[in-house]
């Protein structure tokens, strides 16, 4: 008997869109120099790529008045309110406060009207003040981008779901160090945590909101 592929194993199953809501915010995940500057640890062309697809996309959403809420890791140098996490990835003593590499990339500087979120975890939503604030915007929907696919931006999408919001990605704004675990987190969560979409629809989603 032969093995159904990964799309027919998925089919009927995993592959229902669930859309677009009212109330958009974007999150901007962890899109920061260590991701984006060659030889550094975390360095990803994929990164790279993610945010120059970005700086449209983020100029739709400020000129349709969408907040903008940007996530940035910030451990105390002793690394103890990161856990066993930073223990398991010591490279991650790059985003130790005032690491240069652990400043948002210059390309998507943040604007005066948008939100900044440290964070310690995987997820934007453990152990922040993400979920207030989006609840205080009245938001239902989360336009995810970022880095990196395979982790804080899949994090969060689940944590975006089980917490009751539409979770939509756009798939050229996420980056990540390697094509594969990419490619795998954007199916694992247009399967079952939110929608993959292209740049394009959000843009177009947006520019109606705009008008």
């Amino acid at each position: 008997m032969t093995e159904p592929t990964r799309d027919e194993n998925y089919r009927g199953v995993f592959d229902t869109a669930l859309g677009y809501g009212n109330r958009p915010a974007v999150i901007v995940v962890d899109f920061v120099k260590a991701y984006t500057t060659p030889g550094a640890p975390f360095f990803g062309q994929g990164v790279v790529d993610a945010v120059q697809h970005s700086i449209p996309l983020l100029e739709a959403a400020r000129v349709a008045k969408v907040p903008v809420l940007y996530t940035q890791v910030v451990y105390h140098p002793s690394g103890a309110d990161g856990g066993l996490f930073f223990k398991k990835v010591p490279s991650l003593k790059l985003f130790v406060k005032g690491e240069p590499l652990g400043e948002i990339d210059s390309h998507i500087t943040p604007q005066p009207q948008d939100f900044i979120i440290t964070k310690q975890y995987p997820s934007c939503f453990f152990g922040t003040s993400l979920g207030s604030t989006l609840k205080s915007l009245d938001i239902d929907t989360i336009v995810l981008i970022g880095c990196s696919t395979s982790g804080c931006v899949r994090a969060t999408a689940v944590d975006g779901i089980q917490y009751g919001y539409r979770v939509i990605v756009p798939r050229e704004c996420s980056g990540d160090r390697h094509d594969g675990p990419h490619d795998a987190a954007l199916f694992d969560i247009n399967a079952k945590y939110g929608d993959v979409v292209l740049k394009a629809e959000v843009v177009g989603w947006f520019n109606k909101l705009a008008s």
